[in-house]
């Protein structure tokens, strides 16, 4: 009998889940549910606008998250944590649209510049404009090309800054990525930094 414990690797505790094993389950779940509630906070203001059941939010979360477990491969560009975040998130969008449809019929353009199109995430302008500075990306209006500014991106990004960037880009804050990374605030706000600079060179280029 494996002795489980929280710093157990998740490579093993994935492998063991997927053969079934509860207690590598329970471990995995115990380790990242706090991920759960940081992005239903974050989007608590529009699913109470939307009534949407608690209840029903946790349990698509809840799918969304054992996703996550069964579709990770740790040859992806993310750590675990990452790509639970994004199954997750996509998941709550899901909940967002179904809501939605009869009351934004056009709830995919208000969001359109709001999503990453990778992995079906968010905003970019949050992480490369400062307030009060001019926005590099205002003449980016055509998906293709905001598809293509996001491919290259990413080619230019080491995999740390890359999974720091998915989840600036989807609105969590210093402190929450740190959380869900594992890392200091310090180390997220000095990555930030570079991404900025990575970023603002690379619009620059093809501007």
């Amino acid at each position: 009998m494996i002795d489980y414990t929280v710093d157990t690797n998740d490579n093993e505790l994935l492998m063991l889940y997927r053969e079934n094993d509860e207690d590598a389950k329970n471990l995995l779940y115990a380790k990242y549910k706090f991920i759960i509630n940081i992005l239903i906070k974050k989007h608590s203001s529009q699913l109470n606008n939307l009534n949407v059941d608690y209840q029903e939010i946790y349990s698509e979360c809840s799918v969304g998250f054992s996703d996550a477990l069964h579709n990770y491969r740790d040859d992806r560009n993310a750590s675990l944590p990452t790509f639970i975040t994004v199954c997750i998130e996509r998941r709550i969008f899901g909940i967002i649209r179904k809501y939605s449809r009869d009351k934004y019929r056009n709830l995919q353009d208000m969001y359109s510049l709001d999503f990453i199109y990778v992995e079906n995430g968010s905003r970019l302008m949050d992480i490369i404009s400062d307030e009060g500075e001019y926005d590099p990306l205002k003449n980016i209006t055509e998906e293709e090309d905001y598809k293509e500014l996001i491919s290259l991106i990413k080619s230019r990004l080491t995999k740390n800054e890359y999974e720091v960037f998915v989840l600036k880009i989807r609105g969590l804050n210093y402190q929450e990525i740190a959380k869900i990374l594992n890392k200091n605030s310090k180390q997220i706000d000095n990555t930030i930094q570079r991404i900025k600079n990575k970023v603002k060179n690379i619009i620059n280029r093809n501007n």
